[in-house]
């Protein structure tokens, strides 16, 4: 698994959308949505809902952040 696409992942739920997790990252939002999409794909399921003013985390998405917290 991608530890790069973990910190994005990361960095999205702890900021709560992709524009500020970039910003934080000094990446552009494209690829950190790119990333989160790939790893969603990785791991066989959603872990983020996606609004148009907000990013949420599903009940899975909420489980696999803590695990990414501990790596």
């Amino acid at each position: 698994m991608n530890l790069n696409r973990l910190a994005y992942f990361a960095a999205v739920v702890d900021a709560g959308s992709f524009t500020r997790a970039a910003e934080r990252l000094g990446i552009t939002k494209a690829v950190v949505s790119q990333q989160v999409a790939r790893l969603e794909r990785d791991v066989g399921t959603t872990l983020l809902i996606r609004t148009t003013r907000r990013v949420h985390p599903t009940e899975a998405g909420r489980t696999f952040h803590a695990r990414c917290l501990q790596v």
